[in-house]
């Protein structure tokens, strides 16, 4: 069977990244250089306005997808293995997750953290280490949104072919605006619950 790759709706996909299998890219979604994403046993799904960075691996197991949820940032050189991460998350620098793990909303995976499989991380955890713990509870979506809107600006950039877009009063500007306008949609979000 081809590949089925469903990249219509993203923001920018690097010519150096390599997509096999099933593979769909959320809304404003961005995968950069030399990513691998591989699915020959399940499908890969990346969230709306999710960001895959530079040399990250996303593979599937038997009858485990990948699952990235809105607004993640999976940064450079993580590893996801059939796994499930939910929304407003961010896996650090060569962070590991493992086949059938599920990482909870508006958390954290730490830099160099390996999520063992099976391990579930409960909404709003900061995990790190190796094998990973949980080591607090501390509510992400702020930062992690943030973090992912800073990324969808950066790959609407770069898909024209500009470098810098995180440089200069206007950037500084925009970042001043974001930040305001985030943090009075999660006093919504508060204030609703």
């Amino acid at each position: 069977m081809t590949s089925q790759l469903d990249l219509a709706h993203a923001a920018y996909l690097d010519p150096s990244a390599q997509l096999y299998g099933r593979v769909s890219l959320g809304e404003g979604s961005s995968v950069w250089p030399n990513v691998v994403m591989r699915s020959e046993a399940a499908h890969i799904a990346i969230g709306r306005f999710s960001n895959i960075q530079d040399f990250v691996m996303v593979h599937t197991d038997l009858g485990r997808p990948v699952v990235v949820g809105d607004y993640c940032s999976i940064t450079h050189h993580a590893t996801l293995h059939g796994c499930t991460i939910g929304n407003h998350v961010l896996v650090g620098i060569n962070a590991t997750v493992y086949s059938g793990a599920v990482i909870g909303d508006n958390s954290i995976v730490g830099q160099h953290a390996y999520v063992r499989d099976g391990t579930v991380v409960p909404p709003n955890s900061v995990v790190v280490g190796a094998p990973a713990k949980v080591i607090r509870t501390a509510n992400g979506w702020i930062a992690n949104r943030l973090n992912a809107l800073f990324y969808h600006r950066n790959a609407l950039a770069y898909a024209r072919g500009d470098h810098r877009a995180w440089d200069g009063a206007e950037f500084e500007d925009w970042a001043a605006r974001t930040m305001a306008t985030v943090q009075a949609e999660f006093a919504a979000l508060e204030a609703a619950a």
